[in-house]
């Protein structure tokens, strides 16, 4: 018997176990993001994303209820704390946004956060930028420039501008996140990153509460709220448990997956259909990601020996 080769494919195993979690967790997330589209139109963004939160504590809660668990030390907890800071804006600007754009439009700028973990990487972690990270910092840019151009350029809104400048912020703390989330998959179970981060979010929705919360209103509205909680929590654990098998960089593609659904989604339930402009643009983008993603042979299994 050769151990090494039992290893080798026990690992790729683990590999493909990874890929489909994640591909899982983002179908779960385009879906939900479809529900709170509507939620958010109907009720509010705040609103949807506060009752969305509140209902995916409780089924989360319940779910840990159900599983051997032993609170986390100060170290975790501190990083359930600070991946809750950046989700908490950057949920409520990406529900607001969908309210002014088009579904594939804002999941399209959106996809610029992983060229802005890039260039935060270097700052924060103390990683070398290679050559080809820079054209796909550029590329990206580029890509998001062209998304741009169509608001700029025929039926002129400014609620659109600011749609789009609030995905764009929410993409960079979406970008915080991605530097944390791995960390946090590694130290701590799905389930456990799932309740923690939807009650640490609760958490600090609730104090603006008196100024911001408005009614749901229908029980199509509160339906929808309550299957994107269900969606949110089943993402949520999907996906922590496909970065606890694999690095950031095997997945990062999948992350993708999610215009197609933005685009089939949107057209069938809000009948939006991207503009060529929306469609060149994320062309460019997923390529200067895909792009970034390119490591050496080094790299490449110092990150595989550290998962």
């Amino acid at each position: 018997m050769n151990p090494a080769g039992t290893g080798e494919a026990s690992a790729m195993r683990g590999g493909s176990r990874a890929i489909l979690l994640c591909a899982a967790g983002v179908a779960m997330f385009s879906m939900m993001d479809v529900l709170m589209k509507g939620a958010s139109l109907a009720a509010g963004a705040y609103t949807a994303l506060f009752w969305r939160n509140m209902l995916a504590t409780l089924m989360s809660g319940a779910a840990m209820a159900r599983t051997p668990y032993r609170w986390p030390p100060a170290s975790v907890m501190r990083l359930h704390i600070l991946r809750a800071m950046l989700i908490a804006p950057m949920a409520w600007l990406f529900f607001w946004s969908l309210t002014k754009l088009p579904l594939a439009e804002v999941i399209g700028l959106s996809f610029i956060a992983p060229i802005i973990a890039l260039a935060l990487a270097p700052v924060l972690l103390g990683e070398k930028v290679q050559p080809n990270e820079i054209g796909a910092a550029l590329l990206g840019v580029a890509g998001v420039a062209i998304i741009l151009s169509g608001r700029f350029s025929g039926a002129y809104s400014i609620d659109a501008l600011w749609g789009a400048a609030a995905v764009l912020v929410s993409a960079a703390l979406f970008a915080l996140n991605l530097l944390v989330q791995r960390r946090q998959a590694q130290v701590a179970g799905a389930i456990e990153v799932a309740f923690f981060q939807n009650v640490f979010v609760l958490a600090l929705l609730l104090p603006f509460a008196p100024w911001m919360m408005g009614s749901v209103g229908s029980f199509s509205s509160w339906l929808a709220v309550a299957s994107a909680a269900a969606l949110t929590v089943g993402s949520q654990i999907a996906l922590s448990s496909a970065y606890a098998r694999a690095p950031a960089s095997r997945l990062i593609p999948l992350e993708y997956s999610a215009f197609l659904w933005a685009c089939i989604w949107g057209w069938l339930v809000f009948a939006e259909v991207p503009t060529l402009t929306v469609l060149a643009g994320v062309v460019l983008i997923v390529a200067a990601c895909l792009l970034a993603a390119r490591q050496t042979p080094g790299i490449a299994r110092v990150e595989a020996e550290s998962a």
